[in-house]
C-alpha cells in the first residue's frame, strides 16, 4: 500500500478510536495552580459589577425620559385644511 492509496473508512475509524490521548503526563490541566485566583482577579470582577450598576442606573434614567408611546397623533387643522 502506497501513501497515496485511500484508507477504507472502517480502518480510519479504528485508528482514531485506538489513539486516545494519554493523561499520565497531563492530568487535564489540573496542576498545583488549578482553581486558584489572585486578588487582582477579584478586584477586576468587583469593578465590573460596579460598572454594570452605573450603566443600569444610566439606562433607567434615559428610559424614563422616553414617551409612553411613539404613535403619531394627527395634527390639528383649521377650516382651510392648513396645519396649525
Amino acid at each position: 500500500m502506497t501513501s497515496f492509496d485511500p484508507i477504507p473508512w472502517e480502518q480510519t475509524t479504528a485508528v482514531v478510536l485506538a489513539s486516545q490521548p494519554s493523561t499520565e503526563k497531563d492530568p487535564g490541566g489540573q496542576q498545583e495552580d488549578f482553581g486558584k485566583s489572585s486578588p487582582l482577579g477579584l478586584l477586576i470582577l468587583v469593578l465590573f459589577f460596579i460598572a454594570v450598576v452605573f450603566l443600569v442606573k444610566s439606562m433607567n434614567k434615559h428610559l424614563r425620559k422616553l414617551p409612553a408611546s411613539f404613535d403619531k397623533t394627527e395634527a390639528k387643522t383649521d377650516d382651510n385644511g392648513k396645519k396649525e
